[in-house]
């Protein structure tokens, strides 16, 4: 498993730091050894071992316990004759007690070869309990899934599972990783504030009441954006934090709710090409590093892809490159059609989709109608669909498009005889996204996605400007500091919507792992954007106040990303939820259900702040 090189790198830090054996030195009083130490060459040795009791087998006469700690398992052995027995029979699993004994051989037949310490086992003579424990919430060994209410309250249990102890371990070397691989890509690292002002933009704001200044409130950063820039104008040039970044925003299954952290890093007097060239040996690093044998996309070889051309190609901007199947853009073959309902669409300027469903002339009418049932459960009208097998074509589409018209289609998508279509239309920004669900599914439901690969990309060449389609408002499309392609002479002779920013996204097997850009530094071109989108010079120097004053006094060009820690490690450690890398995470809700938080403060404490709560809390 990926996990294992860094357990082994803990497992030698630590021998340099345990004697190994009470020949050595005066026998220490918890531990000569750790529970994932001990080899064949131990035996014969006298020896120490603490940890939990993670199960117990009573073979008739003989007690079999299996000791655990940090870096492994030992098995503990005691004879019903022993004074040891009786203490280590009595208690419950998980408590922690330490063992005096003698390590001994096993039995051929007995030898685990699939556990490290599997050749020998320690015959007990003394055993003191450290501390007992009650009888558990949930259980420890094995890994059985448990309600996550249960997990999340006891996460100090759960966290003793061989699993998910394993990806925190995986958590910690992959940090050491990125700043390792920072450092050597010529970058510092610097820590920010996590005291500091509310941001009129992005997603809510934890805010903190100042004692010594009544009525008035911090901000936890969202990200540590305007401090990073403000470094490079300060004079250092390459900047990166393992920054942790505080958000009151809904969970997702890739998004923790309350704080994240991220790889955060900022470049001066640089190119998108530079940026791109600094952090991608970083990242496919690690992900080498970690892969297990899996396949990463190699450094100065990500595909670089226009946002326009992800939306039509992959139906969104974070393409699964894993995935084979490209949509396609079919309207001008329904330019009056034979099927009305497609017609019709494009005669109203709207789209059609297509994507393609190769190899399933197999498949049953089933596999098409449990499509669009899906496509329904998901709040779309549906999906169509036309079946081929043996370049015949079936189903109502395909019917009344003719089979002359299909094929010219078909021929134009590259298309085998045995492989169908699916269809998405209407409005294009919903016919995209329906689109881009269905790539996914039929990959899915076809088995073409390959599990061993890790594919990277770039989404670039997002648009500066979007008009909102409620209001008719020309707004910032993505990220209103970005540095306008073409800078102030695109902003003042171009149709806003025409105007590409210097805008990325690093995306990985369909998970968006950070946003980034090159930073508009200039106060004319930031008044200009800010303009064009409704803000007046007033509202900007309000707003944004110690970012404009300093970019007034000299700003080197600058850019930079901050790709997620989180979704690394969970991407890594193949899980599919993030609260599965996170030492202690929150549930759906933002509850810490263990410490108990949000909570309650005492009157005291709000009048110290001056505060009164005026409602109560909402149900």
């Amino acid at each position: 498993m990926a996990r294992r090189p860094a357990l082994g790198a803990a497992i030698n830090h630590f021998k340099r730091d345990i004697p190994k054996s009470s020949k050595d030195h005066e026998m220490h009083a918890y531990r000569t050894h750790h529970c994932g130490q001990l080899r064949a060459e131990h035996v014969g040795q006298t020896v120490r071992l603490s940890g939990w009791v993670h199960r117990k087998r009573d073979h008739g006469g003989l007690l079999f316990v299996d000791l655990r700690d940090h870096y492994g398992l030992t098995q503990i052995v005691v004879d019903s004759s022993d004074a040891a027995f009786a203490t280590l029979d009595g208690l419950r699993a998980e408590s922690v007690v330490t063992i005096t004994g003698d390590v001994v051989a096993r039995s051929a037949e007995t030898v685990n070869a699939n556990l490290p310490t599997g050749a020998i086992e320690v015959r007990a003579r003394e055993v003191a309990v450290q501390s007992a424990a009650a009888e558990l919430p949930m259980p420890v060994a094995g890994e059985q899934e448990y309600p996550e209410d249960i997990r999340l309250k006891y996460r100090f249990l759960d966290l003793r599972r061989e699993r998910l102890h394993a990806n925190i371990m995986l958590r910690s070397n992959v940090i050491a990783s990125l700043r390792r691989r920072m450092v050597e890509q010529g970058f510092t690292e610097y820590q920010t504030p996590i005291l500091t002002a509310s941001s009129p933009e992005g997603a809510r704001d934890y805010l903190v009441p100042s004692r010594v200044h009544p009525g008035k409130f911090y901000a936890l950063p969202q990200a540590p954006q305007m401090f990073k820039q403000l470094l490079m104008v300060a004079g250092f040039d390459r900047y990166f934090q393992i920054a942790p970044c505080f958000r009151d925003e809904d969970a997702r299954a890739d998004r923790s709710p309350g704080e994240f952290y991220q790889l955060d890093f900022e470049m001066s007097f640089v190119t998108q090409d530079d940026v791109f060239n600094a952090i991608e040996p970083v990242l496919a690093g690690v992900f080498e590093e970690f892969a297990n044998g899996k396949s990463v996309t190699p450094a100065g070889s990500f595909p670089r892809i226009p946002y326009r051309e992800s939306m039509l190609k992959y139906g969104n901007d974070k393409p699964d490159l894993r995935n084979p199947l490209i949509i396609s853009d079919v309207s001008a073959h329904f330019t009056g059609s034979g099927f009305g309902r497609f017609a019709d669409i494009v005669a109203a300027g709207d789209v059609v989709r297509a994507i393609p469903a190769p190899a399933t002339a197999d498949k049953s009418r089933k596999f098409f109608d449990d499509m669009n049932s899906w496509a329904q459960g998901e709040g779309f009208a549906g999906l169509g669909y036309a079946t081929r097998k043996g370049g015949e074509w079936g189903g109502p589409i395909a019917k009344n498009h003719g089979a002359e018209k299909m094929d010219a289609l078909a021929a134009d998508l590259g298309l085998g005889p045995d492989d169908g279509l699916f269809f998405a239309a209407g409005r294009e920004a919903q016919a995209a996204k329906l689109a881009g669900l269905a790539r996914t599914r039929v990959a899915e439901q076809l088995g073409l996605i390959d599990p061993n690969r890790f594919e990277m990309c770039w989404i670039v060449d997002f648009p500066m400007f979007e008009r909102d389609e409620e209001t008719g408002k020309i707004d910032f499309s993505h990220n209103p500091f970005s540095m306008p392609q073409g800078e102030l002479e695109a902003l003042e002779t171009k149709d806003p919507l025409d105007i590409l920013a210097w805008q990325y996204d690093i995306v990985c097997n369909g998970v968006e792992l950070s946003s980034g850009a090159i930073r508009n530094h200039r106060p004319d071109i930031m008044y200009k954007a800010f303009e064009i989108a409704g803000y007046s010079q007033a509202e900007v120097d309000a707003n944004f106040a110690g970012m404009i004053n300093a970019f007034k006094y000299g700003a080197p060009p600058h850019g930079g990303s901050a790709p997620g820690v989180d979704r690394i490690v969970m991407l890594l450690a193949d899980e599919p939820n993030i609260r599965e890398v996170v030492v202690f995470p929150m549930n759906q809700k933002a509850e810490d259900l263990m410490m108990g938080a949000p909570a309650p403060v005492s009157e005291k404490q709000l009048r110290e702040l001056g505060i009164r709560i005026v409602d109560g809390p909402k149900s």
